[in-house]
């Protein structure tokens, strides 16, 4: 009898039991009404993953100051406002046997213009010349913002456990705060928060040390972090390896080896036709850095992208490169994909990239966001996904309520002054 890892097999962290070895990988849903508060469409969107026989799902970011967020319809948790929803959102994955880590995020600069009343970075770096028309410049962080940063990290994953989810997940990829401070493109402080590798990781470590004093050790604390940034100068595979090698000593219980930045979109498939027929033949994006992280430390890892066949996931699992099979965006054309997956069927729409085009909105990937939610919000309303949805069609509707969100942000700002 084989005793290789395969999609069916369970794995129990912290006393937390993980069904089987599928995870829908965090999208952003932007169902959240303009306030950050939760509502009935996310709770129906994850029951029906949760039908479907997910082993687990990660939410979409969910922001830990509403004064920052990345984008319109997302979720905010800095007090027990929502509480009483949020425990309803925990309660469905109870009911199916699925584990839910809500994602926790700051955007940092990360947020297009208009959206917040300012934006903060580990250091005031502008972005490139194609993105900052998008997006402002923004603010230095102070010592004191930094800490107040970590403190709220902490609050709102002890709201994620009192509403009764088995964990959070740190988002430290993609661009967003964590990975800004990671990144010495972005970081370039000269205090205890920057400069050296060991620096540039601090507000990670602190993060997770405060979410741990917080929620206590029957708590799942995840970490999505970046094999690189793909940008030259910014963070390396080398920083990755330290960076797994210290998260791990600290007690992290799972860490996502994702890629990329908003400058340099990896995580949307934009380097895939970069990558060698080797690797393509494996599917996964990332899973060669995986095997390399796996050398340096023993707690689980998933891999998130690329994955299209049983055989690939499971010859990855069987491999020992990593632990968990991400899947994200399937799950938004296929809601049922982890029973498919579990009877031996293979993902039936191939994942392509969403253009407009639009030159400087496509290469951005901004549509790789906004085409899935509204395919979420299809499933919320009870629908069948439209996998052949104008991207155009999706466009001139988030632009709309866009436009709605920064004109009201700019007239409640106005008041206020």
């Amino acid at each position: 009898m084989s005793t290789q890892v395969q999609l069916q097999d369970r794995l129990t962290i912290r006393g937390i039991e993980f069904k089987n070895r599928i995870i829908k990988g965090a999208m952003s849903e932007a169902l959240a009404n303009d306030a950050g508060q939760p509502n009935q469409d996310l709770v129906s969107l994850y029951d029906v993953w949760g039908k479907g026989g997910l082993g687990c799902a990660i939410t979409g970011n969910v922001m830990v100051d509403a004064r920052a967020k990345n984008e319109p319809g997302v979720v905010v948790l800095e007090n027990e406002r929502d509480l009483t929803l949020m425990k309803q959102w925990a309660e469905v994955g109870k009911r199916h046997g699925m584990v839910q880590l809500i994602q926790l995020s700051h955007p940092g600069r990360q947020c297009p213009r208009g959206l917040n009343k300012e934006t903060v970075a580990p250091s005031a770096v502008p972005f490139s010349s194609s993105l900052s028309a998008t997006f402002g410049t923004p603010r230095a962080l102070s010592e004191v913002e930094i800490l107040d940063i970590i403190r709220r990290f902490g609050e709102s994953a002890r709201l994620a456990k009192k509403a009764g989810f088995e964990g959070v997940q740190l988002h430290g990829a993609h661009g967003y705060l964590i990975s800004q401070f990671l990144s010495p493109l972005t970081n370039q402080r000269q205090d205890q928060w920057g400069g050296s590798i060991e620096n540039r990781m601090r507000f990670l470590l602190e993060i997770y040390k405060e979410v741990r004093q917080q929620t206590g050790d029957d708590f799942i604390i995840a970490v999505k972090m970046n094999s690189a940034d793909f940008q030259r100068g910014g963070f390396s595979e080398e920083d990755a390896i330290n960076v797994a090698k210290a998260v791990a000593e600290a007690g992290m219980d799972l860490i996502e080896i994702s890629g990329g930045t908003y400058e340099a979109p990896a995580m949307a498939g934009a380097k895939a036709k970069q990558r060698k027929e080797s690797t393509i033949a494996r599917e996964a994006y990332f899973l060669e850095f995986a095997e390399t992280i796996r050398e340096h430390v023993s707690c689980p890892l998933m891999v998130t992208g690329g994955f299209r066949t049983v055989k690939g996931m499971n010859d990855a699992l069987a491999s020992g490169a990593c632990d968990f099979v991400g899947i994200a965006r399937p799950f938004a054309v296929e809601p049922y994909l982890s029973n498919q997956l579990l009877a031996g069927q293979d993902i039936r729409y191939a994942t392509k990239p969403i253009k407009t085009g639009i030159k400087a909105l496509d290469k951005m990937s901004i549509m790789e966001v906004v085409w899935y939610a509204a395919q979420f919000k299809s499933i919320a309303d009870g629908k069948q996904p439209n996998p052949n949805l104008s991207p155009l069609k999706v466009l001139f509707n988030y632009s709309r309520r866009n436009l709605k969100t920064v004109l009201t942000g700019k007239l409640n700002s106005r008041k206020s002054a």
